[in-house]
């Protein structure tokens, strides 16, 4: 698998190069960019940015000789401080990620390890980090091949790794996490935990906001159906006299005679008559026909055809959705194949399927979206609310104490 996220301390990886955190004047940092220097060899690589390199704005990139370090080279990446998001820090920290990976492509650089830029001394609150990390590395093997690591510090983060890229490891101790985060993040670090991470007391998962809103929108659902049940119009001698209405449309009225009430019941068949005429095959003929030539497809070709329609390629599909590419190519090459339900669920949102085409394709490996199943409740509301972020949803199943779909 081209792209891995692995805990382990950057300057140890064993690839051809190592990202590095860096300030824009000639300066060592700290936190990502000490390490890199101590390990490295802080005068050498001091000495050489100075004499080669020197000043290079937020959002640039660089390349230096790795000196002592096991990777042959280092990509410093000029990391954006964070001011609040309002002074187009995002789009630095994209460009980051965008120029390091061009400038190992142009240097046939075959495997290089990403710290997450910004997001320790830097302040970039880290969950916004990792999102922009994996869209711009994802954007970038689309259309390119090469062994990507992203490097975290973070339990959590390693943890929801393990289970977005199988065979995930992770070279070293917890203690040493710690030992090391303490020291070269600092409070910096902490202040952009996410609520539920280990020593942030105050949160609410937002799996259980989003059992709350499947309830609430359930409840909502019950007050229409109550209120249209109430919209017909009441016999009269279940009226009392002195407040006798009829109901047109949405709104009650005081009625004084039975021949008023009889008027305006007669009124709403009369506007049923001039009701606009519904040509149905001119509206949806076409569509109907295109569903009925389907019917009979199975599940590798009822995908495959979704796929094509949307104008999507199959490599966007499997890695949007997080699904490893040899099972895929056993969906597409075998027409009777059905992958198990976590893999169909997860394709679901990779294809970018809304809820009726989620349960076609899901109904023909022979699976459903339960109701009363928390892990389908939050898919489902992922997909009915058109969230096809992966790594997003995984995090939802995790904090609501849930096994983590992704395979």
């Amino acid at each position: 698998m081209p792209f891995r996220i692995v805990r382990n301390d950057i300057t140890k990886m064993n690839t051809e190069a190592i990202v590095n955190t860096a300030n824009d004047h000639v300066s060592v940092g700290t936190g990502c960019d000490s390490a890199v220097y101590k390990a490295a060899g802080y005068d050498e690589l001091l000495k050489y940015r100075e004499d080669n390199i020197g000043f290079v704005a937020e959002g640039g990139a660089f390349i230096t000789p790795g000196f002592k370090l096991k990777a042959k080279y280092i990509i410093h990446a000029v990391s954006p401080l964070y001011m609040g998001g309002d002074q187009g820090e995002e789009e630095k920290l994209r460009s980051c990620y965008r120029k390091s990976l061009q400038i190992a492509k142009e240097n046939g650089i075959k495997s290089i390890s990403f710290p997450l830029i910004s997001t320790g001394g830097f302040g970039y609150p880290k969950e916004e980090g990792m999102r922009i990390a994996v869209d711009e590395i994802n954007a970038f093997l689309l259309s390119n091949e090469m062994d990507i690591f992203l490097v975290v510090f973070d339990t959590k983060a390693t943890q929801l790794g393990e289970k977005i890229y199988p065979g995930l490891e992770a070279y070293i101790d917890h203690n040493y996490v710690k030992e090391v985060r303490e020291e070269e993040y600092g409070d910096a670090y902490f202040s952009s935990m996410r609520p539920s991470e280990p020593g942030y007391d105050r949160y609410l998962s937002n799996a259980q906001m989003v059992e709350r809103r499947t309830r609430r929108n359930a409840e909502a659902q019950k007050r229409e159906l109550s209120d249209f049940s109430v919209k017909s119009v009441p016999p009269v001698s279940a009226v009392p006299k002195a407040e006798k209405q009829s109901f047109t449309g949405s709104i009650f009225k005081k009625k004084k005679t039975k021949d008023i009430v009889l008027d305006e019941a007669l009124s709403i068949n009369e506007s049923c008559d001039e009701a606009p005429f519904f040509d149905f095959e001119e509206q949806h003929e076409s569509k109907l026909q295109e569903r009925m030539r389907h019917m009979s497809d199975t599940y590798s070709e009822y995908l495959m055809y979704l796929i094509q329609e949307r104008n999507m390629e199959n490599a966007e599909v499997w890695k949007r959705a997080i699904v490893d590419k040899k099972i895929f190519s056993k969906i597409k090459n075998n027409v009777n194949y059905h992958p198990n339900k976590r893999t169909a669920l997860c394709l679901c949102v990779g294809a970018k399927l809304n809820l009726d085409e989620s349960k076609d394709l899901l109904a023909r490996a022979g699976y459903a979206l339960s109701p009363c199943d928390k892990t389908d409740i939050i898919f489902s509301y992922f997909i009915e609310n058109e969230i096809y972020d992966m790594i997003e949803l995984d995090i939802q199943l995790e904090e609501h104490g849930l096994p983590c779909i992704i395979s």
